[in-house]
């Protein structure tokens, strides 16, 4: 087992000193203010239910605000309609605060309809992105809201959501999640293998992210749509993170047409930021029993290992080599951007700190040799692919 210490030093190899080391050419930034820039998996709604800021404008916190957004050249935002797993215990909880969700961000392009405007279709996208607004599309990450009546389905597409994260962080009733050690319906439940089928019909995306492995098998043996990973990475680099995606499942990935939006977080991006927290935590358990939990003592020595070993954020190009490594397996046209920004707290690469640095992902994809055409591919093509062709299914079928 790698020690915190040799941790910290392997961090400290791996990261430059301050994010001032990244610097995006005009050409960069051109790039990204030129072209639509589509991120799949912004947390902004439930984190403005724990600190309300008003994000037309230059915020204190937070990694997404109107002038950042413009700054980063971010054009459609997905919000994700995040809803906590254990609300589910709760009939009519997961409904009640999805709604209230999606209510404040129709609030927020309401007060704001000179930077913001709501998208329910890719023509809304293309319309808004002429017009120089910023297309506020929807995503569910968790799909309890569906409480087991399709008709919930049908009530949110109306309500502007366009893709589904099947489960989150606990197992529900429509998938086994991959972070839950129960698995009590072996991926899709009854409801589940019916609901993938119904949000085919409905035009609604399917979200196989947060899923246990068999669901995703499932779903992919179910859907007669591409899929997406709204907001994951690889396994390859994180082994054992049943969270991220395998190299079979990225090539299944392909076969279905699908597209695996790459999640910023570096606990997704590295295996010495994935393990921190369980090596931390473990040394902080160990000092606690020897010192006692609420001793002076303990606290000292609780403070200085957390001071020697901080947090081995990932970097940009480790970023890259999950996006070079789709592109390798399946090709270009399968790859894009679910940063999982306002949703994975202070751990996001150096060089990616918030929605003003995305001219640094291009900046470092045209170092790695990548094409203006590949580029536009990652940033808006493949996502518009495949939401086209989640549009046209519903409308043949």
């Amino acid at each position: 087992m790698v020690s915190a210490v040799s941790l910290a030093v392997t961090a400290a190899l791996q990261t430059p000193v301050n994010a001032e080391e990244y610097k995006a050419s005009e050409r960069a930034v051109q790039l990204a203010q030129e072209n639509m820039l589509i991120d799949t998996h912004i947390d902004v709604p439930y984190r403005l239910t724990e600190h309300w800021e008003d994000v037309t404008k230059a915020t204190a916190s937070g990694d997404f605000d109107y002038p950042r957004a413009v700054a980063g050249g971010l054009n459609v935002p997905f919000m994700s309609i995040y809803i906590p797993a254990q609300l589910e215990q709760t009939p009519g909880a997961s409904k009640q605060l999805a709604h209230q969700l999606i209510d404040s961000m129709e609030a927020l392009a309401w007060r704001a309809p000179d930077k913001f405007a709501m998208a329910y279709d890719v023509a809304d996208v293309e319309e808004q992105f002429e017009q120089g607004l910023i297309s506020l599309a929807l995503g569910m990450e968790n799909g309890s809201p569906m409480e087991g009546d399709m008709a919930n389905l049908k009530e949110f597409y109306d309500r502007g959501i366009r893709y589904i994260t099947l489960s989150h962080s606990l197992s529900n009733h429509i998938a086994d999640s991959s972070y839950d050690i129960r698995r009590q319906w072996d991926g899709l439940s009854p409801f589940g293998k019916e609901l993938v089928k119904e949000m085919n019909n409905i035009g609604m995306m399917i979200d196989i992210s947060h899923v246990s492995d068999d669901a995703f098998w499932q779903t992919l043996e179910i859907s007669e749509a591409p899929v997406i990973a709204s907001h994951s990475s690889l396994r390859r680099y994180t082994p054992g993170f049943e969270r991220n995606m395998s190299d079979d499942m990225i090539k299944a990935l392909g076969e279905n047409g699908g597209v695996i939006m790459i999640n910023f977080g570096s606990t997704f991006v590295t295996q010495a930021a994935n393990r921190y927290r369980d090596m931390i935590n473990q040394q902080i358990e160990q000092v606690k029993e020897k010192y006692g939990e609420e001793s002076e003592e303990a606290k000292s020595r609780i403070a200085e290992l957390q001071k020697d070993n901080p947090f081995p954020f990932a970097t940009l190009e480790q970023v890259l080599d999950h996006i070079d490594h789709v592109v390798k397996l399946i090709g270009i046209e399968h790859v894009g951007i679910g940063s999982d920004y306002d949703g994975v707290g202070d751990s996001l690469p150096v060089g990616l700190k918030d929605v003003s640095t995305y001219p640094n992902l291009v900046q470092g994809l045209l170092d790695s040799g990548y094409s203006e055409a590949d580029i536009k591919k990652i940033l808006n093509e493949n996502l518009l692919r495949v939401w086209r062709e989640v549009e046209n299914y519903a409308a043949n079928h």
